[in-house]
């Protein structure tokens, strides 16, 4: 969310700010004009209201004073008087509430402003590789198959019994790459609290529309979530979306997803970011207590209303999935070093399990709606022949922190402003598992297990068919 006030004082500079991301370049001036608008006509009837409450007192003072004079005629005409400022107070009091709608809904579905070194362009052919904070040597092979194949043939991955049970983008993992799915799991979670200080959290996956706005996937991308419905004593989950609906369906549920409601039911998180960076939520917090880092393993659920035909195959693009997350919330100053920190705790993941990757920072066309700088981390897949992104690791400055109403005090107890929040995959486990197929794999079809891995395999070395 952004601050109305900052827009007010300086409409040219968020004009300029905004104008960054390509698909605002020709109307962030008219975006920023209409939310001017409705603030100023907001302030325009908050003076009114003032001047209308302070005349009702002074009205209702006198009326006391003309009754103890007997005269009955001016008490008459001043009770006239406070009811019609009455009614006209009760009606500047709805403006008033529609007006703070207006501003809010307009403000929600803007992105945040790009940083000043977020490179500049239109689409993921812009973003700016970091040849410094590459790692290893990208296997090449002609022969190299991809992860479902290599899955499929073990016997331990199957798609089409998922399909027959939930539809596309599902897989059954069996036997050995079940237990490493969970092993990938447990190694991220075991270094990043072990090695970078992170607090385990265990968080809900079920959360209310306040936290999805809180975070910024509200009401923008309601097409890309699954909605859980409770009603008759069962819960129904599935797509939000606006296709082969009526105009009524239609706006019933923009309204119900545009307002944050605690009637408007749950969502299933689309990442554990959500619950992480929600748990300070409405929060007043200490500067001692700053940087607060947590990590949790969870499932993830994505409509992927977007992706439709693009890796329709594989684990690539799954409706539910595991992630590591990691989540950051410090003071302004502390942000940019912590996305530094942040990217190299994902990096080292991918370092101790041998697995070539690469850096870029994301292009103001390219980042996501929440973000103002991203880098995205990619791991090599030989399957693929391509580099793939397997984390997405962001600086959300106070941008999710304005909306969840979070700010911090200073030691002297003078509250200083909202916070910084940050957010990074670390790593998706999912992809973590493909890359260790496709990188790991060896002439006979089976697959051997990273070193750094081994210990939560029981020891074991090689995965082979069942």
């Amino acid at each position: 969310m952004h601050d109305i006030k900052a827009i007010r004082e300086d409409r040219d500079g968020f004009v300029k700010a905004l104008s960054r991301r390509p698909a605002y370049a020709a109307s962030a001036g008219a975006e920023a004009d209409r939310i001017l608008e409705k603030d100023k006509a907001l302030r325009d009837v908050l003076v009114r209201l003032q001047t209308q409450q302070a005349r009702r007192n002074e009205a209702s003072k006198l009326i006391g004073q003309a009754k103890a004079k007997k005269d009955e005629a001016l008490a008459a005409a001043l009770m006239a008087e406070v009811s019609e400022l009455k009614e006209g107070i009760q009606k500047g009091e709805q403006d008033q509430r529609d007006l703070e709608k207006d501003v809010r809904d307009l403000l929600a579905v803007l992105p945040n402003l790009p940083a000043d070194d977020a490179p500049q362009g239109a689409d993921e052919a812009a973003n700016v590789a970091m040849p410094e904070r590459a790692f290893g040597t990208p296997v090449q092979s002609n022969s190299a198959k991809q992860h479902f194949e290599i899955g499929e043939a073990l016997g331990q991955m199957d798609f089409e019994r998922a399909a027959k049970v939930s539809g596309a983008r599902f897989v059954y993992l069996k036997g050995d790459l079940a237990k490493l799915e969970r092993a990938i799991g447990a190694f991220m979670l075991d270094t990043h609290t072990e090695q970078f200080g992170y607090t385990e959290v265990s968080p809900p996956v079920l959360v209310k529309s306040g936290a999805l706005f809180g975070t910024g996937q509200l009401p923008k991308f309601k097409d890309d979530l699954f909605r859980a419905l409770a009603g008759d004593g069962a819960v129904h989950v599935g797509f939000v979306d606006t296709h082969n609906k009526s105009h009524e369906e239609v706006a019933k549920l923009i309204a119900e997803a545009s307002v944050p409601s605690d009637e408007a039911g749950h969502w299933l998180v689309p990442t554990a970011e959500v619950p992480l960076t929600n748990y300070v939520a409405d929060e007043i917090l200490s500067e001692a207590d700053l940087p607060l880092r947590f990590t949790a393993f969870t499932p993830c659920f994505r409509a992927e209303a977007g992706s439709a035909g693009r890796d329709t195959r594989g684990m690539i693009r799954m409706h539910q999935f595991s992630k590591v997350e990691l989540v950051s919330i410090t003071t302004p100053d502390q942000s940019d070093a912590e996305h530094e920190r942040m990217t190299d705790a994902a990096q080292i993941i991918l370092k101790k399990l041998d697995l070539a990757h690469r850096v870029v920072t994301l292009c103001t066309g390219d980042m996501g709606f929440g973000a103002r700088k991203t880098y995205d981390i990619e791991v090599w897949l030989p399957g693929q022949n391509a580099f793939r992104e397997i984390s997405s690791c962001s600086n959300c400055g106070d941008f999710q922190a304005r909306r969840m109403n979070t700010r911090f005090r200073n030691a002297e107890g003078k509250v200083q402003g909202p916070v910084h929040t940050l957010n990074g995959s670390g790593l998706a486990v999912g992809r973590t598992l493909v890359a260790i197929l496709e990188n790991y794999q060896q002439a006979d079809g089976s697959v051997a297990i990273p070193d750094a891995l081994q210990p939560y395999m029981g020891g074991r070395k090689v995965i082979s068919k069942t």
